[in-house]
């Protein structure tokens, strides 16, 4: 006869059954964030969101209608890996202009840059293995990449993007060599920041010295309000760097289509990462990306989100220097959605923000950009280009009054 043992009838203990690469997963403090601000009388400068008042709706609603009518077996079925076809063949022109010349064969969809990034270190990082960005940094790459357990190596941020210079140094103090350097030349998320010309060639130099690839990440560079497009670092080392692209932060993040290019090789391993992420992304979405595209409309609505973004983004500057207390500072962006702000050393933004909170206004803190956690203590990220003027003058009136109550204090 056979006995069977008494089953378990409590709890699982599901953490002894997770990978061990689950320890290293936060949750995105900007989504938590966010959470806090549901409130419409918060006014939020936390998320990176463009302005859903400026949504293209009509134009996506008639490419939808055309796609259905006159293309339904190819929109709604599945595709290649790699990416629509027409839409590579429309970024390949479009970044020829900036410099960077590859065929549509070097460039894969993705769902977002976010995945690109996830691809990137399902791709190049094993657990333990070193990768060097600016300190602070992007917070969606952070996730991403501690995920797979990558050990986070840091230079320094100024009022002009990363210290390039300090590079060198690191690399010799280290045993090991990076697998990659990440960097956003252009309006640097959380920093605002411009890397210069004569940085960007440093950079490049410092790559092929010591064989070093790049990951140059670019959400914003159409966004452009002031100043002169810059080399791209793709156009400058085509051979070892890997460029990032997206259309969130200039038609609609919604469609999640963002954009990997990168020598023909590593573009392979990167399609074999993603097949057994998602197989491809949305077919629907890219033909509405393309369609859009197309005809003429994403080039029309950039200049009119970079006058209107431009705008608050000057309502915000002025605003900052109208109502916040002596000894705050903050960078003057030439593009994209945010600036980083700096306050007296008094004030630590993370415990300062449950008084911003009461005060109906929300930021993010900048300890949340620091790969080590070991810096940012009197600073935030705010974003200017999804609140109205009036509204940005508002809630940085109330970010002023909040920061003099506790300087007084």
């Amino acid at each position: 006869m056979t006995v069977y043992a008494s089953s378990t009838t409590g709890p699982v203990n599901w953490e002894r059954f997770l990978a061990e690469r689950t320890h290293n997963m936060k949750s995105s403090a900007i989504r938590e964030l966010l959470k806090l601000t549901q409130d419409p009388s918060v006014i939020s400068f936390a998320g990176g969101l463009p302005a859903p008042e400026l949504f293209p709706v009509r134009e996506i609603e008639e490419a939808c209608n055309y796609l259905l009518r006159e293309e339904p077996k190819r929109a709604l079925q599945y595709s290649t890996t790699e990416g629509h076809p027409p839409l590579r063949e429309f970024l390949a022109d479009t970044m020829a202009k900036y410099g960077i010349r590859h065929s549509p064969a070097n460039i894969l969809i993705t769902t977002g840059s976010q995945q690109a990034l996830d691809l990137i270190g399902k791709t190049f990082i094993d657990p333990g293995a070193p990768i060097l960005t600016a300190a602070p940094t992007y917070l969606g790459a952070i996730q991403a990449w501690r995920a797979y357990q990558a050990r986070f190596i840091s230079v320094g941020l100024d009022d002009h993007g990363m210290c390039v210079d300090q590079i060198e140094d690191i690399i010799k103090k280290k045993k090991d060599t990076p697998r990659f350097i990440y960097v956003l030349p252009n309006f640097h998320n959380p920093g605002g920041t411009t890397l210069p010309e004569d940085r960007r060639r440093l950079l490049v130099q410092l790559a092929r010295q010591h064989d070093l690839i790049i990951v140059e990440d670019d959400p914003y560079g159409a966004l452009r309000y002031e100043g002169e497009d810059l080399t791209p670092i793709s156009a400058m080392a085509p051979e070892r760097t890997i460029y990032l692209g997206t259309f969130s932060k200039t038609l609609t993040p919604g469609l999640r289509i963002g954009w990997i290019v990168a020598p023909a090789e590593i573009v392979q391993r990167l399609v074999q990462a993603k097949q057994g992420a998602d197989l491809h992304s949305s077919t629907f979405d890219q033909m509405i990306a393309n369609d859009v595209a197309q005809r003429g409309i994403l080039k029309v609505h950039v200049r009119k989100i970079r006058k209107i973004y431009g705008e608050r983004r000057d309502t915000m500057l002025d605003s900052l220097a109208e109502f916040w207390p002596a000894g705050c500072s903050w960078t003057h962006p030439e593009g994209g959605l945010f600036l980083w702000a700096r306050v007296p050393e008094a004030i630590d933004t993370q415990t300062f923000f449950k008084r911003a909170i009461e005060k109906k206004v929300a930021y993010v803190p900048g300890i949340n950009f620091f790969p080590l956690g070991d810096g940012g203590n009197n600073a935030m990220r705010l974003n200017f280009s999804y609140s109205s003027s009036d509204v940005i003058v508002e809630g940085v009136r109330r970010l002023g009054l909040a920061l003099k109550e506790a300087l007084a204090e």
